[in-house]
């Protein structure tokens, strides 16, 4: 019977700290954005909305690719993070943090924007006509009224993040203890027909798959009754 070696557990480990901080970041970045997409009506918000949804059609190598290039040392984001004394950030964690975040933005995007726009604008102009101003709306109302896109955008975020490959893999390569996440330690496996490793790390992804699957549909229910 086949255990976990250590190479595997930190392949985990990584994984899950990768998960941890893109998740962290996808909510910084993606409250605002789905605020604007929610709220705005402008002939440009189809264009930011497209490129915001184009990684839910576009290959992970694509993207990955083209990262490697803006990012390496003769991209234009080589070349500013060079001269910021900052490195490259290919084959770096910091590098695979971008790239998840690229990957699994709409993912967190789209569940916020869709709890935003659920809601609608009366609740912010009753708050309007008590005083309560925008930053205070927007805190007040509108932040515990998209709960439930918050928490389905956590555990979408979360769980897309721990399941990436190809960007992780064209942007991160196969460095041990760096950018060996738990999907790359797979395919090392599975390629040195280790098939018993495979085994435990897939079937280990196969069941958090589903429980996080199931916690977010249980969850979404308990959430739906509780907003009655």
């Amino acid at each position: 019977m086949h255990t976990l070696g250590p190479d595997d557990l930190q392949a985990v480990w990584l994984t899950l700290k990768l998960a941890s901080v893109a998740t962290l970041a996808l909510l910084l970045i993606a409250t605002p954005l789905a605020w604007w997409l929610a709220h705005n009506r402008k002939w440009y918000r189809s264009v930011v909305a497209a490129l915001v949804a184009l990684p839910l059609v576009l290959p992970p190598t694509v993207l990955g690719f083209y990262l490697l290039l803006l990012m390496g040392p003769q991209g234009p984001v080589g070349e500013l993070t060079k001269a910021l004394h900052l490195g490259t950030l290919p084959f770096t964690f910091a590098g695979l943090v971008v790239g998840s975040v690229l990957f699994s933005l709409p993912f967190a995007v789209q569940p916020i924007q869709n709890a935003f726009e659920a809601m609608g604008r009366r609740p912010l102009e009753v708050a309007a006509t008590l005083r309560a101003g925008a930053w205070d709306r927007f805190i007040s109302v509108a932040l515990p009224l998209a709960r439930p896109g918050f928490l389905t955008a956590i555990i979408l975020a979360f769980a897309h993040t721990v399941g990436e490959f190809g960007v992780v893999l064209m942007l991160g390569g196969n460095i041990p203890g760096e950018t060996r996440v738990l999907s790359v330690a797979i395919y090392n496996h599975v390629e040195a027909m280790e098939y018993g490793a495979a085994h435990w790390l897939a079937g280990s992804m196969v069941l958090f798959s589903f429980v996080v699957l199931l916690g977010l549909y249980l969850a979404g229910g308990k959430l739906s009754r509780m907003m009655r």
